[in-house]
């Protein structure tokens, strides 16, 4: 570790009066502000510690998020629905991690940029993508529906874990031209085991990057456990061994995701250099609708995680506080309705795909071998279409 990146870590420490160890280790407990039944914990509760205690983030921000959260489980339900009707080709899931998703958009500022995974639809759409072109990708279009460089997200993708090699790409590149830009990087707690999030996390590091590396442990990699992966403590202590900072949260906590979150993002913004945050989240439906949960996991387990719906506690908590009126609710369930109708509209649209297009968009200048290709393949329709 270079003298400039320590002189950075230790500055980090000393804002939150601890040692530049207890900076980088995450807490003891997991960071929760509510629990599962709407309620607020108490301090001793929340397993606050001196460096790793978070204030509730501001009321309007919270009522925002909760706006997309609702949308962001209609969006998921309604794009099941659709797969289902043989409108999409596939469509994974993120029922049950949607406070995950729409934090990681929220803590981000109109710079910067946030590089998804294939789960993380709903994270994209509260983005600002439109809805429809979103999910172009799922319906199987040859390309990603959406200009990334226009909304500043990454283009989902089935490989795992490139995001995160893109993601510091990004940061590295604008580091380099002086631009204040924050990249949030997402993963599950699959990704971890493969090669690219070394690389990542390491080239990260060593370069003292803006980069929250955003780990959504939904406790299994397809049918793989989480203890079929690891043994270490937690996904976050994985973060000091890079030479940087970890935290661990609850996943379906929707405020102490905000806040979490946010102060990450001021602190990577501030030159604290990247960070690892790990959220306990759960995946209540299977990874795909080609794939059957029941043949890996006990109904029991999906039942107990059912009982820690982010959706419902987020209600609760704010309804409790007397920031969420019934009018208010209301609303925020038309506006996702309006979102599912606009979804089931643009998805039943016929579409008439040029099979030239495998061969347009691959290189700015063809190689050879690709041009041959493309005159195979029209020699080949234009006998088709003469027969």
């Amino acid at each position: 570790m270079s003298d400039d990146v320590r002189t950075d870590i230790a500055e980090a420490a000393r804002s939150f009066g601890i040692t530049p160890e207890d900076y980088m280790l995450p807490a003891r407990h997991l960071i929760r502000i509510v629990d599962q039944d709407g309620t607020v914990l108490s301090t001793e509760e929340q397993g606050a510690e001196p460096g790793h205690d978070y204030p509730v983030p501001a009321d309007e921000d919270l009522l925002e998020a909760y706006r997309r959260l609702v949308a962001g489980r209609r969006i998921n339900d309604q794009n099941s629905a659709l797969v289902r009707q043989g409108r999409m080709a596939v469509y994974p899931s993120s029922h049950g991690q949607e406070a995950c998703q729409v934090a990681a958009a929220a803590c981000l500022g109109e710079g910067d940029w946030l590089f998804p995974t294939y789960r993380d639809t709903v994270a994209v759409i509260s983005r600002g993508v439109d809805p429809v072109e979103a999910m172009t990708i799922f319906r199987g279009d040859w390309h990603g529906g959406f200009d990334p460089r226009q909304h500043k997200v990454g283009i989902q993708s089935t490989p795992l874990t490139t995001q995160l090699l893109h993601a510091v790409g990004v940061a590295h590149a604008a580091r380099l031209r002086g631009e204040d830009t924050v990249v949030v990087a997402m993963c599950g707690d699959g990704a971890t085991s493969e090669g690219d999030f070394h690389e990542a996390l390491n080239f990260a590091a060593v370069f003292h990057l803006p980069v929250i590396f955003f780990v959504q442990n939904n406790q299994y990699a397809i049918s793989v456990p989480l203890a079929r992966q690891t043994v270490a403590p937690s996904l976050a202590h994985k973060a000091v061994g890079y030479g940087m900072a970890g935290e661990r949260v609850d996943g379906n906590d929707l405020v102490a995701l905000l806040a979490v979150l946010e102060r990450g993002v001021r602190l990577v913004r501030g030159g604290a250099g990247p960070l690892l945050v790990e959220a306990h989240t759960y995946r209540i439906q299977a990874h795909t609708n080609a794939d059957d949960a029941t043949r890996y996991r006990e109904d029991a387990e999906v039942q107990e995680w059912l009982a820690k719906d982010p959706v419902k506690r987020m209600r609760t908590y704010l309804t409790d506080r007397g920031l969420l009126t019934e009018e208010l609710q209301s609303r925020y369930e038309q506006e996702a309705e309006d979102i599912a109708s606009a979804l089931r509209e643009g998805m039943n649209r016929e579409s008439t795909p040029d099979p030239q297009d495998l061969f347009a968009h691959v290189y700015s200048v063809p190689t050879p071998q690709l041009a041959e290709q493309s005159a195979m393949l029209a020699e080949e329709l234009s006998r088709e279409e003469a027969s």
